[in-house]
């Protein structure tokens, strides 16, 4: 009797590590499989930012001022659905939400790409680029800023360089050719279109050569009128007018920029553009040279020569500004900025010819 109870115990003792060997087995697959798709997750998923902010002094009209500013707090977050579906999505904590499209690649290569939303479109050479890249402390040239809808235009508002719409693009002939063809809303980000019409983009890149490209683009659209220019009077809020604009420019440099390093690149560039558009019978036009230089260590100067004539048929419209400056790179994508810019405004202009002192620092990741 003693020997049926001791194996009865026996049983159940081993019954009992067998069970609990087994659950430990059912709870670590478990522990896995969560574990193998927290990863696979978190594997699709990126996230990028920078804040720029410095100080700025200004004396138009011998009236001398200057202030600290913030201007740019950006985060966005990458979504690789698959190999071939990304989705986007990039908020301005300083302002407003600036872009959420998706892109989905055709092709097995990279000729053939679809993207959908609200985005950056292609127009001119350096609207595309992230301020992070360029040059000067207040990002872009004056033909750009206007004729590409990143700065101030009082007829379309300020949009940042983005529109909503559909754009296809793509490389052709292993990256000699760069095509992209845009059909947009034309009345900015987070804007509702005022008119039936949509805006047509084209632009082409040709590549020679590694660090050399060619552009050219083209823009036809029909703006609706948010507000009125001093410079262009005939137009009135809430006035359909013509919105044609044209490109063309050449980029050199030494090295290509890495997605995550910049200083480490620091290359040689050189990149000029000449640009033209009308809204409605008033016509406009500029250009700009900019290049960066490595010096010593991560020390770089920058140079930079760029006009601008609001109205081509009155005078008085135009402003020309003379920059030199100095970047150190001080880690990755990060940089402390110096900048001196001399002002030279035409007699219609509100400011007469003025200095403008700017300093900037820049945190990237």
């Amino acid at each position: 009797m003693k020997r049926k109870t001791c194996n009865f115990r026996t049983l159940a003792v081993m019954l009992a590590v067998f069970s609990s060997v087994a659950a430990m087995g059912q709870n670590q697959q478990q522990k896995n499989k969560e574990t193998d798709w927290l990863k696979d997750f978190t594997s699709r998923i990126t996230l990028n930012g920078y804040a720029q902010g410095g100080w700025s002094y200004q004396n138009p009209n011998g009236k001398a001022t200057n202030s600290y500013n913030l201007k740019r707090t950006l985060l966005w977050a990458k979504a690789r659905i698959t190999d071939r579906w990304s989705f986007m999505f990039m908020h301005d904590f300083s302002s407003v939400v600036q872009e959420y499209y998706t892109d989905y690649r055709i092709s097995n290569d990279n000729s053939l790409t679809v993207r959908l939303g609200q985005f950056k479109h292609s127009y001119s050479m350096e609207n595309p680029l992230s301020p992070t890249q360029l040059e000067l402390i207040d990002v872009y040239s004056q033909a750009v800023l206007y004729l590409a809808g990143e700065g101030p235009d009082p007829l379309n508002g300020v949009n940042y360089g983005r529109d909503m719409g559909l754009d296809i693009y793509g490389d052709l002939f292993n990256g000699f050719l760069h095509y992209d063809l845009a059909l947009m809303s034309g009345q900015g980000i987070n804007r509702k279109d005022q008119n039936n019409q949509k805006d047509f983009i084209a632009k082409l890149e040709v590549r020679p050569m590694p660090g050399l490209r060619f552009v050219a683009s083209g823009y036809l659209g029909t703006g609706c009128a948010v507000g009125t220019a001093a410079w262009n009077p005939d137009i009135k809020v809430g006035d359909n007018y013509k919105r044609n604009r044209y490109s063309v420019g050449a980029e050199y440099k030494s090295a290509p920029y890495s997605p995550a390093k910049y200083k480490e690149a620091r290359p040689l560039s050189v990149r000029a553009e000449w640009l033209g558009g009308e809204d409605g019978e008033v016509g406009s036009r500029g250009g700009y040279v900019t290049t960066s230089i490595p010096v010593v260590d991560a020390l770089d100067i920058v140079a930079s020569g760029e006009t601008f004539d609001r109205n081509t048929k009155v005078d008085g419209w135009d402003q020309t500004n003379l920059t030199l400056g100095l970047q150190y790179w001080f880690y990755k994508k990060c940089r402390v900025q110096l900048q001196y810019t001399r002002c030279l405004c035409g007699e219609n202009i509100s400011s007469k010819d003025y200095d403008w002192l700017q300093a900037q620092v820049q945190v990237a990741f």
